[in-house]
This record gives C-alpha cells, structure tokens and sequence, in this order.
C-alpha cells in the first residue's frame, strides 16, 4: 500500500495502480454528485477530462513533479478510458453505468417526483428548465426527462405543439443549407473543393468586392453567394 503514501520515488507500476484507484474513486464520487453535476458532458468524458486536467496541472506547476509520472498515468487513463468505451458496448451492466438512460420527469403532465429526486434535482431547478424551452404550464407536457448530458429534454401535448406547414398540407421548399464561404477576409478552401468550384469563380460572384475586404460571405445549397459584412475603407 506504498502507493497510497507520499514518496520520494514511485514505480511504474505504482504509478499505475495509483491510475487505477483514482479512476476508480472519481467514477464513485461523480455517481454520488449525480449527473447535474455533469452538465453537458457524458459520464465516462467527465471523469476523464476532470483526472487528466488535474494530472497535467500539478507537474506544470510544481516545480518539484517530474513529468514521468504523469505522462505514465495519462498514459494508463487513456486505456482506461478507451477500454471502458468498447466494453460498454458489449456489456450491458457497463453501458448502464457510464451512459444511463434518461430519467422520466415528467409524463402525461404528471410530475415524477420519485425520480426528481433520483436525478437531484428541485422543482424550482424544473421549472426553471422548463421555462427555457417556453413551457409554462407543466400540464402542457407529454414528455420530459433529464438527459444522461445533463440537459433537459421536453415534448408538449399534441394539442399545444406549433402548427407546420405538413399539418396544413402546404407545399413548402427544400432545404436550402447554408454555409459560410469568407469570413475576416479568408475563402474556405475546404469547401470551395466541396463544391467543386475554384477562387476565379467565387471572385466572379462577389463582384464588386474583394475577397481581402469581405468579412462574411456565404454559400448556399443552390451556390448562390451571398456577401452579408463589407469591410468598410480606412478600417482594419
């Protein structure tokens, strides 16, 4: 249990166990915290990104820490990491543990308050939640449920959901994505390729303007070049 105490030297393989047992505790601890305390990252991602920060951190700023350990528990944590990645996906148990499904709180505009309390959360943090997607009614909700990225997910009843155009047997046009093809005076090469199209051709579309002065221009699904922001004379 050498490994538990502070040395003047460690092991590689003390090192390592060191990574098991800190992978290990910090997978409980998160578990107790509850997945609000995950925000927008799943489970296994908070773990990792919280031990590897503080892993790095301490020989970045310590004078006294060499990098040797460090690397070697990066290093362990990594496999750590990716190994309980491809065993989630085999194992069910495991799948259950580091991406849990999402917790019913709401259904039929009836509040689950057992698992409200499962996913440590308080009515007021609830409607508060709601609010954010324009519910201010809780009857009004045919599902909603606290998602394993700790984020709310929320379907109103049929009856208060917007009207489409598909409800109203509308024609409507295809959708027309569009993408940013300058920005700050610089093409995007990436997409130009994409497109099949070259400099010479996006020059010809911008007429009048020059590239070097445009500072948003976009592109659309029918390459149609729109140029939104002209950098104005005498400004950088």
């Amino acid at each position: 249990m050498d490994f538990f105490k502070g040395q003047d030297t460690l092991t590689a393989i003390e090192w390592v166990i060191r990574s098991v047992v800190g992978f290990g505790f910090l997978i409980i601890a998160a578990k107790l915290m509850g997945q609000r305390s995950i925000s927008q990252l799943r489970f296994l991602d908070f773990i990792i990104a919280l031990t590897l920060g503080n892993i790095i951190a301490h020989p970045l700023s310590d004078q006294h820490l060499g990098l040797k350990g460090s690397i070697i528990s990066t290093f362990s944590l990594v496999i750590l990491y990716i190994a309980a990645i491809w065993f989630s996906l085999k194992i069910p148990l495991l799948k259950h543990l580091f991406d849990p499904p999402a917790i019913t709180l709401v259904l039929d505009g009836k509040l689950d308050y057992r698992n409200l309390s499962k996913a440590k959360l308080s009515i007021e943090f609830l409607y508060s939640e709601l609010r954010k997607s324009n519910v201010e009614d809780i009857s009004k909700v045919a599902y909603a449920a606290w998602e394993p990225g700790g984020k709310l997910s929320v379907i109103l009843n049929t009856a208060y959901q917007p009207v489409t155009p598909a409800d109203l047997k509308l024609n409507t046009p295809p959708f027309n994505l569009t993408k940013p093809i300058i920005t700050d005076g610089h093409m995007a090469h990436a997409l130009l390729r994409e497109l099949g199209k070259d400099r010479t051709w996006l020059e010809t579309e911008i007429r009048p303007h020059e590239i070097n002065r445009i500072i948003l221009a976009t592109v659309d699904s029918k390459l149609t070049v729109q140029v939104h922001v002209v950098r104005q004379e005498g400004t950088t």
